[in-house]
């Protein structure tokens, strides 16, 4: 019996410090994990949300990154407003909470690209705290959101635009196009060579005094020579100023100034005389009864022109009958001979008899 006994009160110290030291681990893996008090009293605040975007329960949630509790629930708040589709449980530290302003801000954040999300709350600058059981506002992403899509779209863009650029960059790799032939063109290269160094050449030719446009740059005699015009110029322009010669009277005379406007006056004067019908150039732009006697006039010598064209009259006759023009050039001819054989022998037509009664 005694035997027996030892070996129970034995193996009860064995399962004694057996649930030590489970006890011991547990209590070492909850610090260490959760990274909270081990008998720390919680308290539960909500937050809504439009997207879990792979947040879980038990997922911590930190205050300005530090830790401050984990999530408690994830589930569908059955509301249809924009921000409060999905509604989540917060268990925080009673201690932590009472440091959560009430315009404080709750998003889903991640530790990386791949890391786990979690919910942080960025504290605000109220003077009352979240109550147990109530709400933090979250955080409104749509604009970010909108932001990260439109920047997915220009994203596509630049992408297309790179794909674009790559081509062309394989094109002139390959040698074709204008650039391309640049690049591998040994040809194309040495004429590109050979204008530069005609180039080169002019350069050259242009910094000695060779050719008119060295001479202008290095002979002193066309500068002399420029400078001379220059000052003979500028002379002509100080006798202008002074009012010498026929332009410079003109620029600097009054009485001659006085003399133009007068004229011009005077040429005004007769434009108004005209207009308003004086004189006889005046009635002949304005008067009907001249313009009607002048257009009788011309349909009369038009209808003498008319008549001489169809051969009425003597002079009509003269300009249409060819028997007339004939007899006629006829006795011009024969006067012509009369007045030759006159001019020959005046004596035998020009005789003088004198008689005395």
């Amino acid at each position: 019996m005694p035997a027996a006994k030892k070996v129970g009160w034995a193996q009860l110290r064995v399962g004694m410090m057996a649930l030590a030291a489970l006890a011991i681990v547990f209590v070492l893996v909850f610090v260490l994990a959760g990274k909270k008090k081990l008998f720390a009293k919680n308290e539960l605040v909500y937050t809504y949300l439009d997207d879990a975007v792979g947040l879980s329960t038990g997922a911590p949630v930190r205050l300005n990154g530090l830790l401050a509790g984990k999530v408690k629930s994830v589930v569908l708040s059955g509301e249809t407003k924009p921000l409060r589709i999905i509604k989540v449980g917060l268990e925080l530290d009673k201690d932590m909470l009472k440091q959560v302003p009430v315009d404080s801000v709750a998003s889903i954040a991640a530790e990386n690209v791949l890391g786990t999300k979690f919910i942080n709350i960025r504290k605000g600058q109220a003077k009352a705290f979240v109550q147990p059981g109530g709400e933090i506002q979250a955080l409104d992403a749509r604009d970010f959101d909108e932001v990260v899509q439109q920047s997915y779209n220009l994203l596509s863009q630049l992408q297309g635009i790179i794909k674009r650029v790559d081509a062309i960059v394989g094109l002139i790799e390959s040698g074709r196009g204008s650039i391309g032939k640049l690049l591998v063109d040994e040809d194309l290269y040495n004429r590109v060579i050979t204008i530069v160094s005609e180039f080169q050449g002019i350069t050259h030719a242009l910094a000695t005094p060779k050719g008119t446009i060295g001479k202008l740059l290095y002979d002193d005699t066309m500068y002399n020579e420029l400078r001379g015009t220059l000052g003979r110029v500028d002379t002509m322009v100080a006798d202008l100023q002074a009012g010498q010669g026929t332009a410079g009277k003109l620029l600097k005379d009054d009485a001659l100034y006085t003399e133009l406007r007068d004229t011009v006056k005077g040429v005004r004067k007769t434009i108004d005389d005209l207009n308003a019908g004086k004189g006889t150039a005046g009635k002949l732009l304005k008067s009907e009864e001249l313009h009607d006697q002048l257009r009788t006039s011309l349909g009369k010598v038009d209808s003498i022109i008319d008549k001489m064209n169809s051969g009425q009259g003597t002079v009509g006759q003269l300009l249409v009958n060819p028997q007339l023009y004939d007899t006629l050039n006829g006795a011009t001819g024969e006067m012509r001979d009369l007045i030759k054989a006159i001019r020959q022998d005046p004596k035998k037509y020009l005789r003088i008899k004198l008689a005395l009664f």
